[in-house]
């Protein structure tokens, strides 16, 4: 994680993350410096990182605005609108990064030694994007909803059930009784990147079939989502050799927001 442009005078070999840190206050970075340190051409380039870094904080109730402090500012005699990040900012920024970029994959690498080093339990990028597509499946199951209200159905439980016999082949019961997760916990929770991607495409794709086919009748809209979940769980089968209740239990979510809660506070408060 390297950059020598704002500091001509040294080798880039020279040069660290921790170098390009500010004070004023608090311990900050610039976006416009740390978006060269991974690799991306533009600020402009670098918004999609930074949105899903800001989508994440905001998914397990981290303050943005004390992470991601926007600020204008004068680069090379340009007008520009820029972020002050915390160093919790950067880790969250590393971690929705593109991974296809070697400097990506070096910046990840350094937080996790950093995370390390104050005994952190972070499992980096994997972790995030299960916090982002539970997110989404949130948004997803509301919308889906409202859909098959409208297109007749009454019982959502019966709804919904007949989705996940499609995609399981079983009902959600005793899905969570054979994946060894108490009844009290939300399946969800525990599923991987894979499996929540999964459920995520069957919310969105059966809520697609609805509009597309205009039912107004509940038996029908049963049949529809049932009829996804089967579609997708071929799909799951084929790609991964696995069913998808066969898929690996990973860390609870709630003892990812935990952790990263306590990185927020532990990160912004480290030393160089």
């Amino acid at each position: 994680m390297t950059d020598s442009k704002d500091h001509p005078q040294e080798t880039s070999q020279s040069l660290s993350f921790e170098d390009f840190s500010h004070q004023n206050g608090i311990t900050y970075w610039w976006a416009s410096d740390f978006m060269k340190m991974m690799g991306y051409p533009t600020l402009q380039a670098f918004t999609k990182p930074i949105n899903r870094a800001m989508t994440a904080c905001l998914s397990i109730n981290i303050d943005c605005h004390d992470n991601f402090i926007k600020a204008e500012r004068i680069v090379d005699g340009n007008h520009i609108t820029d972020y002050k990040l915390t160093r919790f900012a950067c880790y969250m920024i590393a971690m929705n990064g593109d991974t296809k970029k070697p400097e990506v994959a070096a910046a990840q690498v350094y937080f996790a030694k950093q995370a390390e080093q104050i005994n952190l339990m972070l499992s980096g990028a994997n972790d995030v994007e299960r916090l982002l597509t539970r997110e989404e499946i949130k948004d997803g199951n509301k919308s889906l909803t409202s859909t098959a209200k409208a297109s007749g159905v009454v019982n959502y439980a019966f709804f919904m059930d007949a989705g996940y016999r499609g995609l399981y082949n079983t009902g959600i019961k005793k899905l969570t009784a054979k994946k060894g997760i108490k009844p009290t916990e939300n399946l969800y929770d525990y599923m991987g990147k894979t499996e929540l991607s999964a459920n995520l495409f069957r919310i969105a794709l059966t809520e697609e079939k609805l509009k597309q086919l205009n039912i107004f009748n509940e038996n029908h809209a049963i049949q529809v989502h049932n009829k996804v979940g089967s579609d997708i769980r071929k799909m799951v089968k084929e790609n991964t050799g696995l069913n998808p209740e066969d898929l690996p239990v990973e860390r609870r979510l709630g003892d990812v927001t935990k952790e990263l809660k306590r990185a927020n506070k532990q990160l912004n408060n480290k030393k160089k």
